[in-house]
Parts: structure tokens; sequence; C-alpha cells
């Protein structure tokens, strides 16, 4: 039997593994490895500081060093990638982050990458690992909507917040793609490709396509 895909979310909300199993599950076609999800508990309420991303890196490495013959694969479901290159230490099985599968797909759609960051407070952490990526020259924008992880993908909560921010990055920044910056968000993706006219990127979307192919091609599904 097929290893599964194991999706961590490092934040501690169990609603948001809900919605990004729901996201995931849509995406997966009858041949691709079965999935499986899971909460880490380190960071209650939400990866926002750099404090809260170097707290969770420890949790993600830990889980992918104990479960590492049960999977075929990883992905960290948290836009900041906490925890990928400790991950990628302890085992040969692809690790792949939500965050970097984003920026990948983001630049095959577009040139100019406007970001909604759920929070001001993680946006330097944000811009660390862009410009550590060799990327920054490529993020027309980042602008948080200040909203907490749990409530970043509700609609009644969110969207019209989404949508400001996301204009704004469009008409003022000179974005041409948006990239949501949380994986809360995911929920929201299509709605808000709708309303822009520009590519809405989801991470947690990319990242599990990028995942299911992987393992494909590996062989190992």
């Amino acid at each position: 039997m097929t290893a599964p895909i194991i999706f961590l979310n490092p934040n501690g909300l169990a609603n948001v593994t809900r919605e990004i199993e729901k996201t995931v599950r849509a995406l997966r076609a009858q041949d691709d490895a079965p999935v499986v999800f899971e909460t880490l508990r380190a960071v209650p309420g939400g990866i926002v500081t750099q404090r809260d991303s170097d707290r969770a890196a420890i949790a993600v490495e830990g889980y992918v060093a104990a479960h590492e013959a049960q999977a075929s694969a990883f992905v960290i479901a948290c836009y900041s990638d906490p925890g990928l290159h400790a991950a990628r230490e302890v085992t040969l099985k692809p690790v792949i982050g939500i965050g970097g599968a984003a920026m990948a797909t983001a630049l095959a759609r577009g040139s100019r990458i406007g970001v909604i960051a759920a929070s001001t407070r993680g946006m330097p952490r944000h811009w660390r690992t862009y410009h550590a990526m060799q990327l920054g020259g490529a993020i027309a924008g980042e602008r948080a909507v200040n909203l907490g992880v749990a409530e970043s993908g509700e609609r009644e909560a969110a969207l019209g917040k989404l949508l400001a921010t996301a204009r704004l990055l469009r008409d003022e920044d000179g974005a041409d793609v948006i990239v949501l910056g949380c994986a809360g968000m995911t929920p929201l993706r299509a709605e808000l490709e709708q309303m822009l006219g520009v590519p809405v990127i989801d991470p947690c979307s990319t990242a599990a396509s990028l995942a299911f192919g992987v393992v494909r091609e590996r062989g190992l599904a």
C-alpha cells in the first residue's frame, strides 16, 4: 500500500486543518497517494511572529524525524515554511513548504507578485525569506489584513478585507499575480480570483499539486 503524503499544520488550529483538508482532497486524483492531515500543537492560535515560527520549526522537524518511515512525502502547511530545512536533514522523502511552492507557482503565472499577509507582525519575517530566496525583486508589495489565522478564511470576516487589500496590491503596487500569505485563507481563493481578474495563488493548493506530482514521478504512488 502506498504511504501517504502527510500534511502538517503547525499552527495548532484544527479548523484551519479541516479547511486545508477540503482543499487538498478536492485536488486529489483517484490514483494519487493517500493523504493524512496532522495539527501540531506547538503554537496554539496561529504562527505570527519569528518566535512562533521558530517554535513551530522544532515541532515540524521532530514530527518528520519520528514519522519518516510512514510517509511518501511531507507538506508543511504554513506560509512561513517553518522547519523546512531541518526536516530535509532528517529524511530523504520530499518535504515541501507551501510558501516556496506558492512563490514558484506565482512566478509561473506573473512577474510582479503581491502578497496578502494575515498580520503586519509577520511581514518582516516574510521579507527575510523573500530575500533569502533571492526573490525580493519579484515582490511588488506585501500588505496585511490584520486578521487572526483562524478568521482569515472566514467569508464574512475576511473576504472584503482580502479583496480590498488585493486591489491595492494590483492597482497601486502593480502586482499581476496575488499570493495568499496564510494557509487559513485557502477557502477564498477562487472567489477572490473571479473578483480581481488576475491569478490568485493559494499556497495549500499549489503545494498539494506539487506533492502529488513529485510522489507520482518517484514511483511511490
